[in-house]
């Protein structure tokens, strides 16, 4: 990529990766470090061109479109001081277990503690150590999140058609995705509908929280019970819709929080439970199936991960302390 922050402009020419993608997006990914009031006050200015012409921010790049960009210097810095370009720089190269990979997406087994972006007082995600790791791919990019204590399979795009069609399918809810979830209380029911619309709020210290409201968005899982002891069921979470913190929500307001959820669980039982040795929440994204982004003939994609060794450990120590009533989970 061109260094932006020369006093000159820049031509860019729209590869395959971008083409699709709003002109106002394009530059906020290649012009790292601008501020985005920045962005959008070259583009009304008409400083930016596509193909020598005035384009609105909502403008769709094609390929083989010639994007002119203005000089822009960079003045971020770091919260130490650093600059951006530094702070780049400090973004460790990190390898991933991949779980699929081919020329239009991948799908990779997202590790518990690890966010999938920087923001919100992390510096640095997923996505930024798997471009570090991967310097020369065109386009890297998140097609869904996953929360950071959770673990499992996360998809990412690596051509910008094959991200549109993916956020489509993810729209119509024709990418099936399944979770295994460890609640607090005995499950009983082996498949239950919970539709509880969801609503976005922030508390008193701006922090992001979602609670069951008629005021919210429709919201839709299909709870399957898989094993269960006196005190605990494993359970297999179906989401048919892909709201924030929706599988945490829904199960806490039905009296079953998920084992070690630091912001709708049980906190007594959660200390109880890092003393027996579960250091994390106990939700992890084991299933997809979907069909391939860029070849609809294609066979559906049909793909998993297994637990990860901590949490299986823990159903192990489970099974010693208490009885099992239901279900096999191995």
């Amino acid at each position: 990529m061109k260094d932006l922050s020369k006093d000159s402009v820049n031509w860019l020419e729209v590869g395959e990766e971008a083409e699709g993608q709003r002109v106002d997006n394009f530059l906020l990914r290649v012009c790292k470090g601008v501020p985005k009031s920045h962005v959008y006050r070259i583009l009304r200015s008409g400083e930016v061109r596509v193909n020598r012409g005035r384009v609105a921010p909502e403008y769709r790049l094609q390929s083989g479109d010639r994007v002119r960009v203005p000089p822009i210097r960079l003045a971020v810095r770091a919260a130490d001081g650093t600059d951006a370009a530094t702070a780049a720089a400090a973004i460790p190269a990190r390898e991933f277990d991949i779980v699929y990979e081919d020329e239009a997406l991948l799908v990779l087994d997202k590790p518990a503690g690890v966010a999938v972006h920087g923001g919100s007082g992390v510096s640095f995600g997923v996505i930024e150590q798997l471009r570090r790791m991967r310097p020369t791919a065109r386009m890297l990019e998140l097609a869904h999140r996953l929360d950071r204590e959770t673990s499992g399979l996360l998809i990412i795009a690596r051509k910008r058609a094959a991200l549109t069609r993916l956020h489509e399918a993810f729209r119509r809810g024709s990418i099936n995705k399944r979770y295994l979830a460890l609640v607090k209380g005995r499950w009983t029911a082996p498949r239950q509908d919970v539709r509880l619309p969801l609503l976005k709020y922030l508390t008193a210290d701006d922090e992001r929280r979602v609670r069951v409201s008629g005021e919210g968005k429709e919201a839709h899982s299909i709870v399957r019970l898989v094993a269960r002891w006196q005190n605990f069921s494993l359970v297999e979470v179906e989401l048919k819709t892909g709201r924030t913190h929706q599988i945490r929500v829904h199960l806490a307001h039905l009296g079953f929080p998920l084992a070690g959820d630091d912001k709708y669980g049980d906190f007594a039982c959660n200390k109880d439970l890092q003393k027996a040795g579960l250091k994390r929440m106990f939700l992890h994204a084991a299933r997809l199936r979907l069909r391939h982004p860029l070849d609809a003939e294609a066979p559906w994609l049909v793909l998993a991960s297994p637990l990860p060794a901590e949490l299986r450990a823990f159903l192990v120590q489970l099974d010693r302390h208490e009885k099992r009533e239901y279900g096999e989970w191995e």
